[in-house]
């Protein structure tokens, strides 16, 4: 589950720094082009984290190297984030806590101003929440 949370996290970063999601052809062919094969089914499973875990040291330096991230943030369970994703992740956070108090100011309809901000700091302390295959929703 955690090389599937931090493989999420990479595709996520990409659709936040304003670019398509990546498509497992695009990244298939990105390793191939390295001399490093990866199959559709593999993808899937490490992607789902329902499969056998992956330790394939060239196959996750090569991700890693396609995301242009340090490979050690794949190739060891507690890699550190790299900085870049850190950064985006923070970005993708507050993105999310606006488009909440939007939602709710439209909901409410006429809310004050003193309540809209209280609604703000309460979601921008809260953790993300964690769906079950250990994604941020």
């Amino acid at each position: 589950m955690e090389l599937a949370r931090k493989l999420n996290l990479l595709l996520d970063v990409v659709v936040a720094e304003g670019n398509t999601p990546y498509t497992y052809k695009q990244i298939a062919q990105g390793l191939k082009d390295k001399g490093v094969a990866l199959s559709r089914a593999r993808w899937a499973y490490m992607i789902t984290g329902e499969g056998p875990l992956v330790t394939d040291s060239a196959l996750l330096t090569g991700i890693g190297e396609f995301f242009r991230i340090p490979p050690e943030y794949l190739l060891h369970s507690d890699g550190d984030l790299p900085d870049r994703v850190d950064a985006q992740l923070a970005f993708v956070k507050s993105l999310r806590v606006k488009r909440v108090v939007s939602f709710a100011a439209r909901l409410l309809g006429d809310v004050s101003p003193e309540t809209l901000r209280s609604i703000t700091e309460l979601l921008e302390e809260q953790p993300s929440p964690i769906d079950s295959r250990g994604l941020d929703t």
